[in-house]
């Protein structure tokens, strides 16, 4: 329990500061990121599993950064279902996916 409240705890930091860095990437308030955090949470651990087995041979011919695309795809369909976390395109949610990705391995391996 203590390990899925840490989790979402990142996710929530990862979240948070890329609605900062990103332009056209926000999220209106601390309840919108804590509920963003919470199902993007979830959908990785369900939802992202069975899309990288589905898109294996294209992740594997471009190294694993197919897995960014993946990422980006789940936080923009999160932005459809929590209504405060606001999207731009589909570019924006790839970069801001990319930061939250960053910062939740980083912060993952400091404190681990």
């Amino acid at each position: 329990m203590k390990d899925i409240i840490k989790k979402w705890f990142i996710l929530s930091l990862g979240i948070y500061i890329a609605s900062a860095l990103v332009t056209g990437f926000s999220a209106d308030t601390a309840t919108a990121i804590i509920v963003a955090s919470a199902l993007l949470g979830i959908m990785n651990v369900f939802i992202k599993p069975v899309l990288l087995l589905i898109t294996l041979p294209i992740n594997l011919l471009t190294l694993g950064l197919f897995t960014f695309i993946i990422n980006a795809v789940l936080l923009y369909f999160v932005s459809w279902i929590v209504k405060g976390l606001i999207i731009d395109s589909f570019l924006t949610a790839l970069v801001a996916s990319i930061i939250i990705s960053i910062i939740s391995v980083t912060v993952e391996w400091l404190f681990g």
